[in-house]
């Protein structure tokens, strides 16, 4: 039963330091004891978990409702469904990667054979986000549980209820040495930040991201950062603009907007515009009715500060000479904004210079291709790019002569589906990879072994040296 939506704006209960200290003091005895466990022994921990995400799937539901008044179907798809995905293939694959891999040895260490091992890493934190709690904290954990890890997990405080019930179900699947998770906000994350873990794993904004990996410096601890930054969307004259319209309002508009990989901006070749913006505002009605307030497959800004924040970019436009085409209504008691289209947008607006990370699509247009890579190019490096085309000529010049964590062609955000794809940005959008494999190797180092069967070449070129060392050496240089 879904019950009325809760104020999330309160200030969080902290956890005290002596709590933090004594659960990661556990986890650092134990964590040779869960590194030495079985592919079937981690296994049956991620069936655990599956299990009981599905057990709790009503109460997810609930929970991010009374968060952020997000849609049961909604959770299904990108919460629920991306969690049990990725489990799944965690647990068909374990095996196989824990077998690591056999490497090639140089004819010139012949006698000896060489190998990678994935062990563990260690200690690892794992801190996740509000706008999808359940999908980004139990996502990461499955791949630390994989390679072996003791895990500590500093959900979001911006969505309470969520955080709370993934502590429940922590609890009741894991014991606190191999992983738990803590409640709390600033304070907690900056005492869990001051410890010596073996690895990071933060999803949220770049500028966050910059104070995790200074304090990581501190303790050469590796991180991985899952970030964001704005994902720009190339609609070119060649594209089927109804099926183009209906996708990108739907990786804009889901979860309100508040979606790392949202189509943050779009370009529209000019000769496609006025069909573009007919089209995408039919698809914003044939979503949300000419009412998306009174829409419940329609969710909310998080909290106040973000509802401000996302209405002070609008403001901004408008002031400086934007164009409404659709939206931009606003009711702050629900924490309400109309999913949005906005045109003439100035580039020196907050729209374009921050991410937007709410339901507001800019849209411009281009007539020359290069001019739309040059300006995606003078930003940061996106964590997604979008191509809407036809033509395969414009989609290979658009991708190599661009930069981006992910790509999608004649879709947008569907990549983060696909558990056998690399999920991940590059500098200021990220550092490092998630899912499937990838989220494997992230929690674990590759430690290369060499193991010598028989006398080695080496062995004739200790000490001291002559001339038929050198001559040697030199037959090994020119030759191996």
């Amino acid at each position: 039963m879904i019950t009325e939506a809760l104020p999330t704006d309160t200030k969080p209960t902290e956890t005290s330091n002596s709590e933090i200290r004594r659960i990661f003091d556990l986890q650092k005895k134990s964590q040779y004891k869960v590194a030495n466990t079985t592919a079937n022994q981690r296994i049956a921990k991620l069936k655990k978990l599956h299990e009981a995400v599905l057990r709790y799937r009503p109460q997810i539901k609930d929970a991010l409702y009374k968060d952020f008044r997000k849609h049961p179907s909604e959770v299904d798809l990108t919460e629920i469904y991306p969690v049990t995905s990725e489990i799944k293939h965690v647990k068909r694959d374990l095996k196989t990667w824990m077998r690591g891999e056999d490497v090639k040895t140089p004819l010139a260490m012949m006698g000896s054979s060489s190998y990678i091992r994935y062990e563990a890493k260690g200690i690892v934190l794992i801190i996740s986000p509000w706008n999808f709690p359940i999908n980004l904290t139990f996502g990461p954990l499955a791949s630390a549980i994989a390679a072996g890890n003791t895990v500590m997990i500093k959900p979001s405080e911006m969505t309470p209820n969520a955080s709370a019930l993934m502590g429940k179900i922590v609890r009741e699947v894991f014991t606190e040495d191999e992983v738990s998770l803590l409640e709390g906000g600033v304070e907690t994350s900056t005492a869990l930040l001051k410890l010596p873990f073996n690895h990071i794993f933060f999803t949220g904004a770049p500028s966050i991201g910059k104070i995790v990996m200074k304090a990581a410096a501190e303790h050469l601890t590796s991180v991985t950062l899952e970030l964001g930054g704005k994902s720009p969307t190339i609609v070119d004259q060649t594209a089927d603009i109804k099926l183009a319209a209906k996708r990108i309002a739907w990786g804009k508009y889901v979860n309100n907007g508040q979606v790392c990989i949202a189509p943050d901006y779009a370009y529209v070749h000019e000769s496609k515009k006025e069909a573009f913006l007919e089209e995408y505002k039919k698809q914003m009605k044939d979503f949300f009715t000419e009412d998306a307030s009174q829409e419940s497959s329609y969710a909310r800004i998080v909290n106040k500060r973000h509802y401000h924040r996302v209405k002070s970019y609008i403001d901004d436009a408008i002031a400086k000479g934007a164009k409404v085409e659709a939206g931009a209504t606003f009711d702050e008691n629900q924490d309400y904004i109309a999913p949005t289209l906005m045109t003439n947008v100035a580039k020196d607006s907050k729209l374009m210079t921050e991410e937007i990370f709410g339901p507001v699509l800019p849209v411009f247009t281009y007539r020359n291709i290069d001019d739309v890579i040059d300006e995606v190019n003078a930003r940061e490096k996106p964590l997604a790019l979008y191509i809407y085309s036809k033509n395969k000529k414009n989609i290979k010049h658009i991708i190599h002569n661009t930069r981006a964590g992910g790509t999608c062609i004649n879709h947008n955000a569907a990549h983060f589906y696909n558990t056998n794809l690399p999920f991940g940005g590059s500098n200021n959008s990220g550092i490092g990879k998630a899912h499937g494999f990838e989220g494997f190797k992230s929690f674990s180092n590759a430690r290369g072994v060499f193991n010598q069967h028989v006398p080695n070449a080496l062995d004739l070129l200790t000490p001291p040296y002559d001339n038929f060392k050198q001559r040697l050496i030199d037959f090994t240089i020119k030759w191996f």
